[in-house]
């Protein structure tokens, strides 16, 4: 029984540090600012 609740808790705080990861990842992401289109006057040359 005591095994089982330690890999409980090992895994409970693995998926905490996952969560606040991503959660800062998506921070970061949306700090650079708003997203532009790519320039449609230069797609043509490209194909």
């Amino acid at each position: 029984m005591e095994r089982s609740k330690i890999v409980a808790i090992v895994t409970g705080a693995i998926s905490l540090i996952l969560a606040i990861g991503y959660l800062i990842l998506v921070q970061l992401l949306d700090f650079r600012g708003e997203m532009l289109p790519a320039p449609v006057s230069l797609l043509h040359l490209l194909f």
